[in-house]
């Protein structure tokens, strides 16, 4: 008889695709997920280190499931992901239901490792890898709705940002074979998928290196190449880090009606002293040499941004500039977070976490308040467009309204009409939240 598996992910979208790898591993290794805890033998946790916050719920949730593991003593739970490749044996330590830990580069050892579990072993594989890339592996796609879905075409990341683990939880940038990325496009196209979004930890740095050692494929040919594969397939891609977004992808883009015209360009602060304190290589003007190049390759593009209040140091001044530069950007989306010291990073050993929590608090909430003027703003200016939506599901507030993205990646939400999630539809856009567009759907 078969034992279950159920799965849980948290954190970033590299996570969730890491997730249906996971899946995939376990599955042909003759294990079978299941859609609930109560029907598992296994519940693993796949989860990000990211923020205090993050970790917390983890925690939070492992506490949870101790009565569930009181019901029934054979239910085992293992911590995976960038959390247990952080805090690694500790977390075994202070969690005593954990029965063990395995990190980013050791999913394949999983079929092992949960043998012996079943033993009564505890166990821990945590090794960080140079050139793991799971690119010979066919991911289980595990968000069901069949028409989006996530590929990844690198893992790590070396730009160690001051205040980031990722580098040290998900070790050094590697680059999958550009032919495994293309069949596994190609393969979720041939299945009726009509979106895919292309995952790194910064994408503009994929590389593949050819026989000779030279690039023989970077991140603007690997969007082209996913492209052409045809028309009707969406191209999406996270996340870009600033200075490395170029011209020529751009160029891509502009050249590709189906790569979508919406680009993630977290930007942190606003301020030239805190980007240096944080490592980020780039100053406030090339930033916004970036954002002007958008806009004139492409002029239609929404940017969306990720932005930290309270870095150490941070004063009035750096606040205010910071919010100078989101009236300056005009971001349509923002991922804004209190900055979270972790463990480990170069900010922990060398700068100090001297923002008061209250003050964090009160200069983040100014930047959402901010944001979702914006937001608004901007939503307002698309009333009357019509836009090409993607049909993705049925609206959660009314089983007869459906809602899909745009290009630009904005959600709207119309009356069903005769429309068929997974097929593109025309939607004109007649009123707005600050988070969505509404509208009505025009006939075929």
């Amino acid at each position: 008889m078969k034992e279950n598996i159920y799965i849980e992910s948290y954190g970033c979208q590299m996570n969730f695709a890491d997730s249906e790898v996971i899946a995939a591993i376990l599955t042909q290794a003759g294990y079978a997920l299941c859609d609930t805890v109560e029907e598992a033998d296994f519940v693993l946790i796949n989860t990000c280190a990211i923020r205090d916050n993050a970790e917390q719920r983890v925690r939070h949730r492992v506490r949870e499931l101790r009565a569930a593991q009181n019901r029934r003593h054979t239910l085992r739970i293992g911590i995976l992901g960038c959390m247990a490749e952080r805090l690694q044996h500790r977390l075994m330590e202070e969690e005593e239901n954990v029965s063990f830990v395995c990190g980013p580069d050791a999913y394949r050892r999983l079929p092992n490792l949960l043998a012996l579990v079943r033993q009564g072993q505890r166990g821990a594989e945590v090794e960080l890898s140079t050139v793991e890339t799971y690119d010979d592996i066919d991911p289980v796609r595990l968000s069901g709705n069949g028409i989006s879905a996530y590929i990844s075409i690198m893992r790590g990341c070396q730009n160690f940002c001051a205040y980031c683990v990722v580098p040290y939880t998900r070790g050094r940038e590697r680059s999958r074979n550009p032919e495994t990325i293309i069949r596994e496009a190609r393969t979720l196209l041939e299945n009726g998928y009509r979106e895919v979004t292309l995952l790194g930890q910064n994408v503009n740095s994929y590389r593949w290196q050819g026989p000779n050692g030279t690039t023989a494929v970077d991140f603007p040919d690997l969007m082209a190449r996913v492209a052409e594969l045809h028309p009707q397939l969406r191209v999406r891609f996270a996340t870009s880090h600033p200075k490395d977004l170029s011209d020529k992808l751009l160029q891509v883009m502009a050249a590709h009606d189906n790569i979508c015209r919406c680009i993630h360009l977290p930007v942190q602060s606003g301020s030239d002293r805190m980007l240096q304190l944080m490592n980020r290589k780039y100053s406030v003007s090339w930033y916004l040499d970036r954002v002007d190049a958008i806009r004139r390759y492409l002029p239609d593009c929404s940017i969306t941004t990720d932005v930290i209040a309270g870095f150490s140091t941070e004063t009035d001044d750096d606040h205010r500039a910071t919010l100078d530069l989101f009236r300056r950007v005009r971001y349509d989306y923002a991922y804004m977070f209190k900055y979270s010291l972790r463990e480990g990073t170069f900010a922990s050993r060398h700068l100090p976490d001297d923002i008061p929590d209250d003050i964090k608090t009160a200069r983040l909430n100014e930047i959402i308040a901010l944001q979702g003027e914006l937001a608004l703003e901007n939503n307002r200016s698309e009333i009357g467009r019509t836009y090409e939506v993607l049909v993705e599901g049925t609206s959660h507030r009314s089983k007869e309204r459906l809602f899909g993205r745009n290009s630009q990646n904005k959600v709207l939400v119309f009356d069903k009409g005769d429309a068929v999630p997974g097929t593109y539809r025309q939607v004109r856009v007649t009123d707005c939240t600050a988070a969505t567009l509404l509208g009505e759907l025009l006939p075929q």
